[in-house]
């Protein structure tokens, strides 16, 4: 059972070329009879919006992985205001074959609540609860799937990756080793490849461009769980801090972010190419 196990590994691993990366511009508009789905529209600065700031930073995404590493495509899971459910931005990712999901959001605090005094006597003071905007967030955070949602992730790989790789064709047996096999080495596989993205992301943005991490967390995103592939959430900073909100809509900020990612996929490619057992 060692040798099968050992060569149903070799079939996940060798020969590993980049050759899809899905682009995925977090939340949009709600199209007027929009497919059945979840969809959100994303959180709000004082002058923009997550959805408008992610669909730019997608864009120039797609652009600059086609031209700036060669013989990769990138595809967008939207490419207009209009939002795409959850369910459909992973069936994309799906459907391309992508080897590398990337999707591009902002972070948001919520508003804390206080209570503050308006009144009353010393012996009876008078309340009231209030909103207060919270703006001490910056920088930037990385999302991966969360473990406790592996086995959404291991139903999207039994059926994205193993029937196409293992030959075993489309009425696959759940209990069947060689489906168990095949479908936990993916699923590690991809969990240490989607920290790793994330990693690489994270030095190019704290070390290259000086800017703030929170660093990386596991976290129930769905488009995470069901992209059968690596996946990673990029926040690419607050857009409810002033400071954080203008550079996301700067060219220059927006260029800045792209250009770390696009330098951490291509070290990742190499990586990848290059052993082809990371």
């Amino acid at each position: 059972m060692a040798s099968a196990e050992s060569h149903l590994t070799d079939t996940v691993t060798n020969g590993f070329k980049l050759r899809t990366v899905i682009v995925d511009a977090g939340h949009g508009v709600k199209p007027e009879n929009a497919p059945k789905g979840h969809y959100s529209r994303g959180a709000d600065g004082s002058f923009s919006n997550e959805r408008n700031v992610t669909l730019a930073i997608a864009l120039k995404l797609q652009k600059a992985i086609e031209k700036d590493i060669t013989g990769v495509k990138a595809v967008l899971t939207r490419s207009t205001e209009d939002d795409v459910s959850f369910e459909r931005r992973a069936q994309i990712a799906n459907e391309n074959k992508g080897n590398l999901f990337i999707s591009i959001h902002c972070n948001s605090l919520p508003d804390r609540v206080i209570r503050e005094r308006v009144g009353g006597t010393a012996r009876r003071p008078k309340y009231r609860t209030v909103r207060v905007p919270d703006r001490s967030g910056k920088g930037t955070l990385f999302l991966i799937y969360a473990l406790k949602r592996s086995t959404e992730a291991e139903n999207e790989i039994k059926a994205n990756q193993v029937e196409g790789e293992s030959d075993l064709g489309d009425a696959l047996d759940p209990d069947d080793p060689v489906v168990v096999i095949l479908t936990n080495e993916y699923k590690r596989r991809f969990r240490k490849q989607s920290v790793n993205i994330a990693n690489l992301i994270n030095d190019e943005i704290v070390q290259v461009d000086g800017r703030r991490s929170e660093g990386l967390r596991g976290q129930s995103i769905y488009v995470l769980c069901h992209a059968a592939m690596p996946s990673v959430l990029v926040e690419t900073g607050y857009i409810n801090n002033p400071e954080d909100e203008e550079y996301l809509n700067s060219e220059a900020g927006q260029t800045e972010i792209v250009n770390s990612i696009v330098r951490a996929i291509t070290k990742y490619k190499n990586q990848m190419e290059g052993t082809g057992t990371n």
